[in-house]
């Protein structure tokens, strides 16, 4: 049974970062791309940050590019999102994702992953 576990979300002030951690178990972590996804109230949920197995590849969405970085260790089955310079509209819960492809790389799309951590809330007040 695979588990992903987040944790360091929080409140912080317009500038601030936070660095979020999803701790993964259950399946070999070095072989499953990973995501880190987004909701914000009445929004639809947004991928904002993915990596691929071996973490040679990465992908930002447009609007975090340049403050936010995805880096994963995989001896230790945590995959992390650095969030920088943040502003009032990066509040929501964020969710990290595995892959349900063995060897893959990352994808856009909420129906590549397979599994979805419990979400952690991120409020970056002004």
């Amino acid at each position: 049974q695979v588990q992903l576990v987040e944790s360091g979300g929080g409140l912080v002030q317009a500038g601030g970062s936070l660095r979020l951690a999803c701790e993964a178990s259950g399946r070999t972590f070095s072989m499953y791309a990973m995501g880190w996804f987004r909701q914000a109230p009445g929004k639809e949920r947004e991928c904002v940050a993915g990596i691929s197995y071996s973490g040679g590849s990465t992908y930002y969405a447009d609007s975090v590019k340049g403050r936010f970085t995805i880096s994963r260790d995989n001896a230790k089955s945590t995959v992390y999102l650095q969030m920088n310079s943040l502003k009032p509209e990066d509040t929501a819960v964020y969710y990290c994702a595995q892959s349900s492809r063995y060897g893959s790389t990352w994808s856009r799309t909420p129906n590549f992953y397979e599994y979805w951590g419990q979400g952690t809330q991120v409020t970056v007040s002004s």
